[in-house]
């Protein structure tokens, strides 16, 4: 069973001064807005009114840092004024989307709220959001290092060839040969090959 939370206890999760205009959003549209535990496929979720009774529905992983976290809540709030301008008639990633995340993110930059590096990283950003903070590699390596490091932890680009190494559903891979911009890497118990992302998170497997 699901334990309201006081909007307040959103701070926690978010930069210093970045709470009150969040907040503005949260208000405007009257998001119920979920904090969840860690979620291996994705960081944030967007859902809008469905004739339910039930109005804008965010969720986004209690595990990210601070930074990450802020970024992906603005990347949902972007869906939920995409879907109030256009309702389902653009794409999800689209150019409209893309214009109401530039928008939102423009009035998170400038003002102290960001480390150096984040800022400069979301500002190219902007140029052209990617789909999610994970697809857009260079902001992703600059939020990594604001994580709660984890032993044995690395990105695919990190680890040598050769290197056997295990994702989060338990599967052992070696990694292989780099493939225009992701890794060729043949997992050890089928022989199939996938291609990961450089920026894929993977524990390594010593032998």
């Amino acid at each position: 069973m699901k334990q309201e939370a006081p909007l307040h206890a959103l701070a926690a999760y978010l930069p210093d001064g970045t709470f009150e205009p969040v907040m503005e959003f949260i208000r405007i549209f009257k998001v119920h807005l979920t904090i969840t535990r860690e979620r291996k496929s994705i960081l944030g979720d967007y859902r809008h009114p469905d004739g339910t009774g039930k109005g804008h529905r965010i969720s986004i992983n209690g595990s990210l840092n601070k930074y990450s976290f802020l970024i992906t809540l603005l990347h949902e709030l972007a869906h939920l004024t995409t879907f109030n301008k256009y309702n389902n008639r653009v794409a999800a990633h689209g150019k409209e989307w893309k214009a109401e995340f530039t928008n939102i993110l423009s009035g998170f930059v400038g003002k102290n709220y960001l480390p150096p590096d984040v800022e400069l990283a979301v500002r190219q950003s902007m140029l052209n959001p990617a789909a999610s903070s994970c697809a857009d590699e260079d902001l992703l390596r600059v939020l990594s290092r604001y994580d709660r490091k984890k032993d044995n932890h690395y990105f695919v680009e990190q680890l040598p060839l050769h290197q056997h190494f295990k994702t989060k559903d338990g599967r052992i891979f070696k990694k292989g040969e780099k493939i225009r911009k992701r890794y060729r890497c043949e997992e050890v118990a089928s022989k199939r090959l996938y291609l990961f992302s450089p920026v894929y998170e993977v524990e390594l497997v010593t032998e």
